[in-house]
């Protein structure tokens, strides 16, 4: 009982930080955006996920940036990046586990609106599209950390997925649910993230978190080995699929770090990583450039 009162027990999971931008917004008005910031922080911190008990210390950190484009009638059309993170054992370094970007985040809101989510019913969009987050973030924390540890949130996403493709809603806000839509939206996401095919991926994701980067504080010259030695799993899953969207979002979030751990590396270490990167994210070559540098 004294340990549980030291490090503060609670049922939330997350803790998140909301920002909303409304400068391409004209107008004095600013309340709403203010309101809403603060709703979304309740709804997502507030709620519990998941049956799991966590410890204060323990509580996943995440940021959602969203971008009002236009609001017109009650209907916010934006863009939301999503970033998450968890500590790094043995160090105070965190390493990104989402940096995820939606251009479809639209949804209709009033001031003072409840956000409330209902499991298995939709309500609103937006309570949808955050409680999908929710599990995403959860799902993503519980694969670095166990294998294959996110399946029941990923469940769940797709769940919410489902259930909002067959709801009754604006055009504009069913955008990112449908499938076939996009290869870049939270359908395409969720659908290769159960696909049996990408398993293989999502069992090196744990690896490099738990049998990498948690063992880097030991002995960096393994941490770093187990990390390469693994990398020719996004090269299979991208030569069988070169549209797919889960790994175009391991490296949104992992390119930089990567350089880091890699420009340190040996020559045949960096050969390797650098000619496999290159190959699979070719966009992002100058970035990959750093690790010869």
């Amino acid at each position: 009982m004294a340990l549980a009162m030291a490090v503060g027990i609670c049922a939330q999971e997350i803790n998140c930080t909301v920002t909303v931008n409304s400068d391409q917004i004209e107008g004095s008005n600013k309340q709403i955006f203010e309101t809403l910031k603060r709703s979304i922080e309740e709804y997502m911190n507030q709620n519990r996920w998941t049956n799991m008990t966590y410890a204060i210390p323990e509580k996943i950190e995440c940021s959602m940036l969203i971008i009002v484009k236009k609001m017109e009638n009650n209907m916010f059309t934006c863009e939301m990046t999503l970033q998450s993170r968890r500590p790094v054992y043995g160090t105070t370094y965190t390493t990104p586990l989402l940096n995820f970007k939606d251009q479809a985040f639209n949804f209709t809101y009033q001031e003072f609106d409840r956000i409330e989510y209902q499991q298995n019913q939709f309500t609103t969009n937006l309570t949808a599209m955050l409680a999908y987050y929710c599990y995403l973030i959860i799902g993503h924390d519980q694969d670095s950390f166990q294998r294959l540890g996110g399946t029941p949130f990923f469940q769940q996403c797709e769940e919410i997925v489902n259930t909002c493709q067959s709801a009754s809603m604006d055009n504009t806000e069913q955008r990112g649910w449908l499938a076939f839509e996009s290869n870049r939206s939270r359908y395409a996401l969720i659908n290769n993230l159960l696909d049996e095919a990408f398993k293989k991926y999502r069992n090196y994701y744990y690896e490099y978190h738990r049998l990498g980067l948690d063992e880097m504080s030991s002995n960096v010259t393994n941490g770093r080995a187990r990390i390469a030695e693994g990398l020719p799993v996004l090269k299979e899953a991208y030569r069988a699929r070169p549209a797919t969207y889960v790994i175009n979002t391991f490296l949104d979030a992992k390119a930089d770090e990567l350089v880091d751990i890699f420009s340190q590396g040996t020559e045949k270490e960096k050969h390797d990583v650098y000619t496999i990167l290159t190959d699979i994210d070719p966009t992002r070559v100058n970035t990959y450039d750093r690790i010869n540098n």
